[in-house]
């Protein structure tokens, strides 16, 4: 995708052909700076402070951790220390696990002299993967919105209300819940994105809006609890969402506040969809609600906001009242009844068992195994 004009990745591998570069996203949107990873310490910190995030994202920074580990300690030793720093740098997102997986399996058969170009070899796989399974998901996508266009609005704007930050910021390129939005502004549809701030961390506010607007999206930022008014008033089209974990039965785990969008969206019959990259499904969680991990971060994410001032500066204020206990529970699980469908790389699916084990029997073998 593109800023100021100039295409850009989220991560990718250096010119020096060994380090990562990446995207600080904690900087965002008021500065642009890019981090140079130089370590599997420096890959997991990454992940766990958020200066990347999003679930396929988190995957790919975890590959490339790998690869920073194995050019220092390619030994059997070595490999299972990447592994166990990495694993829990995040407890929610399964990507994080599937790429540590995919790397581990690709790794442990060989011999440690070869392992560090093997390394970086397949975490170019799993990234290069990422870029081409958000293609497919923007394909599956922008049918439903040429169908609403040919239905329902011809020559005028589909609104689109997102959540959180699913866009390209959160992958390595397109995103997930953005790429359809992508591939229809490309394509001339007339196309206009409600926005949720996403507090506490803001991240619609603070990157979806971003991405959007450097890309030359059209786009409203709105507070969180503005989206069942605009259903109701007839201003959403549809809902496309993003995810961290899909279960077996079709539950999606997405950022705190998706839940509530499902349950307006269900209210006023807007079609309400998730957007995921097939490594998000996990055939191991069988009932999203009872058995996905919840991660609870720190309550300064609550009781702090950070921006700029009139002058210029970077100032974080403190808004909740000192004394005051505060929770923060960083996602929740919205359950398949509720979710229209599921838009994938091959196509949009029922959100259930049987239509997910259907397109994805290779994520089902990889569980048994």
């Amino acid at each position: 995708m593109k800023v100021d004009g100039k295409h850009f990745r989220s991560i990718w591998r250096d010119g020096d052909g060994w380090s990562v570069g990446a995207i600080d996203q904690r900087r965002l949107p008021h500065e642009f700076v890019i981090a140079k990873l130089t370590s599997c310490e420096d890959a997991a910190v990454a992940i766990r402070d958020m200066l990347v995030r999003g679930a396929p994202l988190i995957g790919a920074t975890a590959a490339y951790g790998m690869a920073l580990a194995m050019r220092e300690d390619p030994s059997d030793a070595g490999l299972k220390r990447a592994f166990d720093t990495l694993i829990v740098a995040r407890p929610t997102a399964i990507n994080l696990k599937w790429a540590l997986d995919e790397m581990r399996a690709a790794l442990a058969p060989i011999d440690p002299v070869e392992r560090a170009a093997a390394a970086y070899a397949r975490a170019d796989e799993i990234v290069e993967q990422d870029v081409e399974i958000n293609r497919g998901i923007a394909a599956s996508g922008l049918a439903l919105i040429e169908a609403i266009v040919a239905r329902k609005k011809p020559g005028e704007t589909v609104n689109v209300l997102t959540h959180c930050n699913a866009g390209w910021l959160a992958t390595v390129d397109w995103g997930t819940a953005t790429a359809p939005i992508y591939l229809a502004h490309e394509r001339g549809i007339k196309i206009h994105v409600w926005v949720d701030e996403t507090r506490p961390r803001n991240q619609g506010a603070s990157l979806t809006a971003w991405e959007l607007g450097h890309h030359g999206v059209p786009h409203t930022v709105i507070p969180d609890n503005t989206g069942g008014h605009l259903m109701q008033h007839g201003m959403v089209d549809l809902a496309i969402v993003g995810t961290d974990r899909v279960a077996a039965n079709g539950d999606v785990c997405n950022k705190i506040g998706t839940y509530l969008k499902a349950l307006a969206a269900r209210d006023n019959d807007v079609p309400f969809y998730v957007a995921l990259p097939s490594p998000t499904i996990d055939f191991a969680v069988d009932d999203g609600i009872r058995d996905i991990p919840i991660e609870q971060r720190s309550g300064a994410e609550v009781t702090d906001m950070t921006g700029r001032t009139a002058d210029g500066r970077l100032e974080t204020v403190r808004i909740v009242p000192e004394g005051s206990p505060v929770a923060n529970y960083a996602f929740d699980v919205t359950p398949a009844r509720l979710v229209t469908g599921l838009i994938t790389e091959r196509g949009v699916l029922r959100p259930d068992r049987a239509s997910l084990a259907a397109a994805f029997p290779e994520r089902i073998a990889a569980v048994v195994e």
